[in-house]
């Protein structure tokens, strides 16, 4: 069962870029900047290096992803979605999400990664387990 409701999967669906929070070894946050898209019930986000995120998550699978949507409540607030989850690695595959997601982040038909013969990559899968912010979602 998920806990993403319609409106957290078209949040998340609709390009806005993903700010992905990882924990360092010393207990401190690593940020970094994704895109983001949807695998079933997990949200997924493509890497095609050895990224400081890929090591953060092998030792600890404890993530936070955030995101500004459209719209704002009733007193002014600017929607956000953010999500708590647990964050899982799949080798291979980051080539092709990465080009589905170029779709919706960079345009139709634009190729995606710039590069003849791209690494395999990684696909991390996080599995949302709270959700809030403001929005729909969250009922503010």
């Amino acid at each position: 069962m998920t806990i993403l409701d319609d409106d957290a999967r078209q949040a998340l669906s609709a390009g806005h870029l993903g700010h992905l929070v990882t924990i360092n070894s010393d207990g401190s946050p690593q940020v970094s900047v994704v895109w983001i898209g949807l695998d079933g019930d997990d949200i997924v986000v493509g890497h095609l290096g050895r990224g400081r995120k890929l090591a953060n998550i092998a030792r600890d699978p404890r993530v936070v992803l955030s995101l500004q949507t459209d719209g704002a409540n009733p007193i002014g607030m600017a929607n956000c979605l953010i999500v708590h989850g647990t964050a899982r690695l799949v080798e291979g595959g980051g080539p092709e999400l990465l080009q589905r997601l170029a779709e919706v982040y960079l345009g139709p038909g634009i190729p995606f990664p710039p590069m003849d013969d791209p690494p395999p990559g990684h696909v991390i899968h996080i599995k949302p387990e709270r959700i809030g912010g403001v929005g729909p979602w969250s009922g503010t």
